[in-house]
């Protein structure tokens, strides 16, 4: 059975959440990105704001309850060999409130990791500057 893949662009968000100056990655267990470190989230669905889209995705990917300071940036996710969709990530910077990582069956690793230390894993594209703006953001 072959899904067919949408026709337009896929509205997403995802959470720099940041805790005692670290900040949260998870790693994808699913391709396109398996085996990548990235920031939680996913799709916003139709009738959904994004401020509750992505407390959502991210309570349901880490259990974890956070509080949005603001948006950080955004990446742009076109079609390509490795990916079919086209995608439009919104991503936020947020604080941790509450919860311990408890990861869905999207993401196989977590771990809460200084800014400046991100280099020493495989992220997404474009993963720094979106962590620098949101760093920025809550106040280092």
């Amino acid at each position: 059975m072959t899904i067919a893949q949408p026709t337009h662009p896929q509205l997403a968000t995802s959470a720099a959440i940041f805790r005692d100056g670290k900040v949260l990655l998870v790693r994808r267990a699913r391709s396109p990105a398996k085996g990548v470190y990235s920031l939680p989230g996913g799709r916003v669905e139709f009738g959904e704001s994004l401020a509750v889209a992505l407390a959502r995705e991210v309570m349901e990917e880490t259990g974890l309850v956070i509080d949005l300071v603001g948006l950080s940036g955004f990446r742009e996710v076109l079609p390509n060999a490795q990916v079919a969709g086209h995608y439009l990530i919104m991503s936020f910077a947020a604080r941790w409130v509450e919860g311990e990582p408890e990861l869905n069956d999207e993401l196989d690793d977590f771990q809460w990791v200084a800014p400046a230390d991100i280099g020493q894993y495989k992220t997404t594209d474009g993963l720094a500057a979106i962590l620098a703006m949101a760093e920025d953001l809550v106040g280092g």
